[in-house]
């Protein structure tokens, strides 16, 4: 590749890490401006790392492209730039990680989320990429050049690329309001409405479960559809969340726009067949059923609210019934609640190296692509996978 550094002027609008690891791949070899409408790059990261940042997921191959959609467009970049890639980037700028539980990956014990983004900011500092905070696109001009203003006054951005990594709708408090896709649609970009990712679905919640809100189902397995997964779920005052929720979350939804209504089926023993559980409660009491079963209070509780009375102490089919306890949903927790969002700029809109069909100029990445994966670090991961690939696409144009 010959050195255009200086020869080509780059400008990425948006700072999280799509637009960051972009940042730091092109600077080698262009001048780089990354337009940034917060005080500072990354702030929906730092919200993301609440809790443990979970950057990514050791998961391999079909393992991991197993939780991308749609598959065949995800696949490409994440086989150029995976978790292995990921964690070597982050080691390089003093970012060691760790495989955690259910192959999740984590930064070394002892580091802060903070600390990541600071060390993935002065690393793209370090290559002299020149980031503007507190600019904000706006929309495009009559040249179709992006518009940006830093509250004072407005002005296009003159470059011979820009890469638009602007997130999705989701946290509007970190900036992430998808308030851009009208502006795209005023240029002829095709795109999806915005609508809940990883979220909460929204069920009526029985009064004998309402005292257990807080409080998590562990050890339970969640259908919806053809997509089961174990993990855990909390009871909340609308529903419920966790992340035993979020992956089926795509199938709640395809039921809701179809039918407007939808179904869970919750296992609470999954580890135990159905003619395991029928054993247990063979030679047991009435009274000593469900101890027999070790379920705890909030998953009793979750038995007796979704099971009719008469069906439940009758008892002939409780171990039917501990196998596949029936929950009614009929919405998706607000967007502004949910990690991610699907919709966006619709993936038949962009070229395979992910620039704008209709402005080639023109490339986007991260979450304000139309893709969609759950919780455990496969978000993080396909937005930088999804920036990095963007990134190379610009070079390989010159």
């Amino acid at each position: 590749m010959k050195d255009l550094k200086h020869a080509l002027r780059i400008a990425i609008i948006g700072g999280g890490p799509a637009g960051l690891i972009a940042a730091y791949h092109l600077a080698d070899h262009c001048t780089v401006h990354l337009y940034e409408q917060g005080r500072n790059p990354g702030r929906k990261f730092l919200v993301a790392g609440d809790g443990g940042l979970n950057i990514t997921n050791g998961a391999s191959d079909q393992a991991l492209h197993a939780h991308y959609t749609p598959i065949d467009r995800m696949r490409p970049m994440l086989e150029a730039f995976g978790p292995g890639a990921l964690r070597e980037w982050l080691a390089s700028m003093g970012i060691p990680t760790f495989v955690g539980t259910s192959c999740r990956v984590f930064p070394q014990r002892g580091i802060k989320p903070a600390e990541v983004l600071k060390a993935i900011i002065d690393a793209v500092k370090a290559k002299a990429v020149l980031i503007h905070t507190a600019h904000r696109f706006v929309g495009f001009d009559d040249l179709v050049r992006p518009v940006i203003t830093n509250g004072e006054e407005e002005r296009p951005i003159e470059a011979d690329a820009c890469l638009f990594a602007l997130g999705g709708a989701s946290w509007a408090r970190t900036g992430s309001t998808g308030e851009w896709l009208t502006a795209f649609e005023r240029i002829g970009v095709r795109t999806v409405p915005f609508q809940p990712g990883n979220c909460g679905v929204e069920s009526h919640v029985p009064e004998n479960l309402r005292p257990h809100i807080g409080k998590p189902l562990k050890n339970i397995a969640v259908r919806c559809g053809d997509k089961e997964v174990r993990g855990e779920l909390t009871i909340t005052e609308h529903g419920f969340e966790g992340n035993a929720i979020y992956p089926v979350v795509p199938e709640v939804r395809t039921q809701l726009n179809s039918n407007g209504k939808a179904a869970l089926f919750i296992d609470l023993k999954p580890d135990l067949s159905m003619e395991r559980i029928t054993g247990k409660l063979r030679d047991a009491g009435w009274k000593e059923r469900t101890a027999a079963l070790h379920l705890d209070r909030p998953s009793l509780a979750m038995l007796k609210a979704y099971t009719p009375m008469e069906r439940y102490l009758d008892g002939r089919h409780l171990a039917e019934d501990v196998k596949q306890v029936r929950v009614p949903v009929h919405a998706l927790r607000p967007i502004d609640e949910a990690i991610s969002t699907v919709g966006g700029v619709a993936m038949e809109a962009v070229n395979d190296d992910l620039s704008l069909k209709h402005h080639p100029q023109l490339f986007v990445a991260g979450e304000m692509l139309d893709w969609d994966a759950p919780t455990g670090g496969f978000l993080l991961q396909g937005a930088f996978s999804t920036g990095r690939w963007a990134a190379e696409g610009i070079l390989r144009r010159w």
